[in-house]
């Protein structure tokens, strides 16, 4: 379920707002094959299921920047921004991969609010996204996203 946010006074209160989870995904062979071609990295560890049967996880892995990419497919399953005039990414303060991704785990994104500027006209908002593994302890990716949002005027 997505949190709606339709102002800048609303995402500044948000602040510590736990968004709670997204969808299992999959990641396929497919996937991490079609990562690899658009990246240029075909490292065996990732497009090699033979050999990655007997390399050190026993099965392929998801490529690292593929598991912290996903954080830009779960961010819209976790928070709806109404209203927005504008919103860009501007970056990102950590990110960490705790544990790999074995080709056909299941993934999720989950998410809190760990931040909520003023910047201006707009909201500068920090949201961790957590990419669980299902069955795992620990997740694949914890990224801090950075975005920024300018709001339409509100009119009544």
């Amino acid at each position: 379920m997505s949190h709606v946010f339709s102002s800048a006074q609303a995402l500044l209160a948000a602040e510590g707002l736990d968004l709670g989870h997204t969808e299992w995904l999959t990641i396929s062979q497919q996937r991490i094959d079609l990562f690899a071609e658009a990246t240029s990295d075909h490292q065996w560890i990732h497009v090699d299921p033979v050999r990655a049967a007997s390399g050190p996880f026993g099965a392929c892995i998801a490529h690292g920047y593929l598991t912290q990419s996903l954080a830009n497919l779960f961010m819209p399953q976790l928070l709806i921004i109404e209203n927005m005039a504008m919103g860009v990414n501007y970056g990102s303060d950590r990110v960490r991969f705790p544990a790999p991704v074995k080709v056909d785990s299941r993934v999720r994104g989950s998410g809190q609010i760990i931040r909520a500027e003023p910047l201006g006209d707009a909201v500068q908002l920090t949201v961790r996204i957590t990419v669980e593994v299902e069955g795992q302890a620990r997740p694949g990716c914890v990224i801090d996203t950075i975005s920024r949002y300018t709001f339409n005027p509100i009119c009544e």
